[in-house]
């Protein structure tokens, strides 16, 4: 008889592990609590609380050719960056090649995952659900497999800014962003330099009166593009270079990252001149 798993969530990492398991010849059974499979990837017009949540433009920053199931490539007509509605498009599809939809069940939650009181003989774990309706049910299974993301809280650390509590504007939090129309004609300052404050602050800029970006620490900001119309991280993830940045130190890490990007800068400035017949120049 068929070992049963549990496989909480129907995301990028739950879907590819309902495959696994049943490549493996496992009985995976997967609790999904919203009404569709693609996590962290499924847009919402409002953030729903204990859920991942993204802003409308999300476009995904790693290459379609490096994220793709190796066992089902992303389709050839899908552009090399995607859309966050396109990723959900492609899991539906690797649901669909795989026959997986069967084994999930929707707007089911897992509330609670322990051992049984036999488990080291058995190695058996105890989940309950709690289903659309409010039903509880327990059930028995070999293994647990908890694909449920992590990024469903966001950190607010308000304490950190002294004078915050006197501010008359609003605070919002990137996990509660969707678009910049509330933001027009505003003065924005957007705190962090990750993906999401890079994105956004770009986004604010064309519709704010004034947007700031603050950051502690400095950061190189490159394309997703390099040489030939080709993505970044097929040409720059290499376990060599990873090898490399171990043992490297930092200066000069950053300083061949600085004669790179004025090496990348130069030569996209000398093609945009071929290409519309004028002059420019770069400004370090």
């Amino acid at each position: 008889m068929a070992k049963r798993v549990a496989v909480i969530g129907a995301g990028s990492s739950g879907l590819t592990s309902i495959k696994c398991c049943l490549d493996e010849g496992l009985e995976p059974v997967c609790f999904e609590s919203s009404d569709d499979v693609g996590g962290l990837w499924r847009f919402k017009e409002k953030p729903e609380a204990d859920r991942c949540s993204i802003y409308r433009s999300v476009i995904v920053n790693t290459s379609k050719e490096m994220m793709c199931y190796s066992d089902f490539p992303v389709p050839d007509h899908y552009p090399n960056f995607m859309h966050n509605s396109m990723i959900i498009q492609y899991f539906k599809l690797y649901a669909e090649h795989f026959n997986l939809l069967k084994h999930i069940h929707f707007q089911t939650t897992v509330h609670s995952v322990r051992q049984r009181p036999d488990f080291s003989d058995s190695g058996q774990w105890e989940v309950v659900t709690v289903d659309r309706d409010g039903r509880e049910e327990t059930h028995v299974f070999d293994g647990v497999l908890v694909c449920a993301g992590h990024y469903t809280q966001p950190i607010i650390p308000l304490s950190d800014f002294p004078g915050i509590d006197t501010f008359p504007g609003a605070i919002v939090h990137s996990w509660e962003y969707k678009d910049p129309d509330p933001y027009l004609g505003k003065r924005v300052v957007v705190i962090g330099i990750g993906n999401s404050g890079g994105d956004i602050a770009v986004e604010l800029s064309r519709t704010c009166e004034k947007t700031f970006l603050s950051t502690r620490k400095g950061a190189w900001v490159i394309g997703r593009m390099v040489g030939r119309g080709l993505p970044l991280d097929m040409m720059m993830v290499r376990r060599v270079r990873d090898l490399f940045y171990g043992l490297l130190p930092r200066a000069l890490l950053n300083w061949i990252g600085r004669e790179a990007s004025i090496r990348d800068m130069t030569t996209s400035c000398m093609d945009y001149s071929l290409l519309t017949g004028s002059s420019t120049s770069v400004s370090l």
